[in-house]
């Protein structure tokens, strides 16, 4: 497998990234893998190792996002908000929204995922 560090084009990328995310209905929410399986594969790269960093690059294009994008409703695929400065606020975000979290600070994927 190739080392790839980032996308090939990261600023493309990162627009696809968030073309998705602007998506996701309030109250519903998706993991960064299940953001980036919404993304093509980049030009010359497998699926395979596209599989392999899509949910890091998604993380990364999180973590540079503009603000007209709702970050708040991209969770780990535990269904857990990963800790981050911001952890707070995005869920304030999501509970004003209506999602819930279980006692293990998770939320139910099958109840509040986007089901594309």
């Amino acid at each position: 497998m190739p080392g790839f560090t980032s996308p090939p084009n990261p600023s493309a990328f990162n627009a696809r990234v968030w073309d998705v995310v602007r998506k996701i209905p309030a109250g519903k929410v998706l993991a960064y893998g299940q953001v980036g399986a919404l993304v093509p594969v980049p030009d010359g790269m497998s699926l395979k190792d596209f599989d392999a960093f899509r949910a890091r690059w998604v993380g990364g294009a999180m973590a540079a996002c503009p603000e007209d994008v709702p970050w708040w409703r991209v969770v780990n695929a535990q269904g857990k908000i990963s800790p981050r400065p911001g952890a707070e606020e995005q869920r304030s975000r999501l509970e004003a929204e209506g999602v819930t979290f279980d006692e293990k600070e998770r939320i139910d994927m099958k109840r509040f995922g986007w089901q594309v």
